[in-house]
């Protein structure tokens, strides 16, 4: 079969495209031969060597599907021919994080999914709803899960609440999609007008260009008669956070996800000042995961794929997202 690694040249780490045997499952494990995997802001840091560890020969992305071609003993959750997705933390089924989960990442601690074929944990996989694509499915396992971790498990998102998203990545339009379909007052920020007009086709209720509004903040307090939202998912990190703060309601929650602003200072004085909360968001157990695809399947929500790449265009998949003109998410087809 064939698969990437990452391979250090010149002191940089490329996507190498290699061969090797396929994995054979072992006890409570399935083989899954994948079709679509799909990429996040992670897997950028990762190969640019900012995400800790040595990633030399890693098989990266956390996020595929595929068909289960084998079951190892004592699997009973699976069978061959199933439709699964790989869980971003392989063990993480339920309940609270623990340092053992946590170091079970797909992509980071863990080979990931960028390959032909890969095993899994039978508790790291989960079946999705039937009327996704797999290219569509594929974008399921970080970002979405994410999103309704930051806004349904922490934040307990109910319609009469109001949501901030930044940006129109993936974390954020699938937040968007989520908040929507609970029927929640959606407002979005970008720096793209013509990314704001697709957002508000997917019921953003209100959009603010931060170029032309850099004081976003003010504009968030403006369309919400100076109360602030209930909701905010946070992935610009401490670059952004001292505005998000100002943007909160009283009693708000902010979602952190993200560090892609950079660092700054930031007084923690209005969250106490608004007994608001935040929470760190790290993906989501399988639990969650579970819980999200009632959702989307009830909901029939279909996650915005900005552009699908082959399997042998991997590394232009890279660098196109890298460039910042997606809008949502960017996907590689690996086998029919």
């Amino acid at each position: 079969m064939q698969l990437y690694r990452l391979r250090r040249r010149n002191g940089v780490l490329h996507l190498n495209r290699e061969q090797q045997a396929s994995p054979t499952p072992g006890v409570r494990e399935v083989a899954v031969r994948i079709t679509a995997a799909s990429l996040n802001y992670r897997d950028l840091l990762i190969l640019g060597e900012r995400y800790g560890g040595d990633a030399e020969g890693v098989i990266p992305l956390s996020d595929g599907v595929g068909v289960v071609t084998a079951v190892g003993g004592g699997v009973t959750r699976f069978k061959v021919g199933d439709r699964v997705a790989g869980c971003f933390f392989q063990h993480w089924s339920s309940g609270n994080p623990t340092e053992h989960g946590s170091r079970s990442a797909l992509g980071g601690q863990l080979p990931g999914v960028l390959a032909e074929e890969v095993c899994l944990c039978e508790e790291g996989v989960i079946h999705f709803p039937d009327f996704l694509t797999d290219e569509e499915a594929s974008t399921l396992p970080c970002a979405a899960l994410t999103a309704w971790n930051s806004l349904f498990t922490r934040g307990a998102l109910h319609n009469q609440q109001s949501v901030l998203l930044m940006g129109t990545g993936g974390v954020s339009l699938f937040g968007l999609q989520f908040a929507v379909a609970a029927g929640a007052r959606t407002i979005i920020t970008s720096s793209s007008n013509a990314k704001l007009d697709r957002a508000r086709s997917l019921g953003a209720n209100e959009t603010i260009n931060y170029r032309t509004h850099p004081e976003w903040d003010a504009e968030v307090l403006k369309l919400t008669n100076g109360q602030g939202v209930d909701q905010i998912i946070e992935v610009g990190g401490s670059g952004t956070l001292e505005r998000s703060l100002q943007a909160l309601n009283y009693g708000g929650h902010i979602g952190l996800v993200g560090v892609l602003a950079g660092q700054s200072s930031v007084d923690p004085f209005p969250l106490a000042l608004r007994n608001g909360t935040i929470s760190g968001i790290y993906v989501g157990s399988r639990e969650q995961f579970e819980a999200m695809n009632h959702f989307i399947d009830k909901h029939q929500i279909h996650p915005v794929v900005d552009r699908v790449f082959s399997f042998a265009d991997a590394p232009r998949a890279y660098e196109y997202l890298a460039s910042g003109k997606h809008f949502g998410k960017v996907v590689i087809r690996v086998g029919g």
